[in-house]
């Protein structure tokens, strides 16, 4: 039996395995800053954002918080992350506020992953396994040509991943066995997790997600199903037509 003769559909995380957020939240950064007058890196500005999304997500997770949406996390965290940077928050319309905070709905894909991804869909169900709520991934979706199947992920099962029930009710919504279903994405600890569920797994290495000093997530940490530089190896390797 070959490795992939039994997968019938592909979750994906989006953030970092397919588009790159962090180019595309310091590019809205950039032009909110100068808009403001606000004197600051963007792309430490976006760094500093990205390093608050964990812990705001641990708070659902540890059950110390109610579920919400990763558009309520990202505000929160904008304002935090602002008051950091010595900005006046009070200052700025709330609407500037509402806005930047959709930077994270208009990220750009990876240059190989529209391509990938229509390859492994004409062969295998295709869904976002991501922390990003519906609306957020619809947005993405739409504006970068994603060609998903489904909108799948945590607000779908009100948790955070890698809460191993993410993982394991989403295989139940689709009506499979979790040795059908396989994980993609560019983080070993969601690969971990996936697999602790009973997934397949698919490594996809992005050694610039974080920029050029990035330090984690170099390579693959474990013998994953699959392991690929792009999405279009790891179409491939699962024998997706061209």
């Amino acid at each position: 039996m070959n490795n992939e003769s039994r997968i019938k559909a592909l979750l994906f995380d989006v953030f970092g395995t397919v588009v790159d957020w962090r180019s595309g939240v310091a590019r809205d950064v950039s032009s909110f800053l100068s808009r403001q007058a606000i004197s600051a890196d963007a792309f430490k500005f976006a760094d500093a954002w990205r390093r608050q999304y964990s812990p705001a997500m641990e708070e659902v997770r540890s059950g110390r918080r109610p579920f919400v949406r990763l558009d309520l996390l990202h505000m929160e965290n904008l304002v935090k992350v602002l008051t950091d940077f010595g900005v006046n928050v009070g200052s700025i319309p709330a609407e500037d506020l509402v806005e930047l905070n959709l930077a994270w709905h208009r990220l750009d894909p990876w240059p190989d992953s529209v391509e990938g991804l229509l390859r492994m869909k004409r062969r295998f169900i295709i869904a976002p396994l991501s922390n990003g709520n519906i609306r957020l991934m619809v947005d993405m979706a739409k504006r970068a040509a994603l060609p998903w199947d489904a909108i799948l992920g945590a607000e779908v099962i009100r948790a955070y991943k890698p809460t191993p029930r993410v993982y394991s009710d989403t295989v139940e919504l689709l009506g499979l066995n979790p040795a059908e279903v396989c994980m993609v994405a560019a983080h070993n600890a969601d690969l971990a997790a996936a697999r602790q569920c009973g997934l397949r797994t698919a490594f996809i290495a992005r050694p610039l997600e974080h920029g050029p000093s990035q330090q984690t997530d170099l390579k693959a940490e474990q013998d994953w199903d699959f392991i690929g530089e792009s999405l279009n190896d790891v179409a491939t390797q699962l024998g997706c037509p061209t």
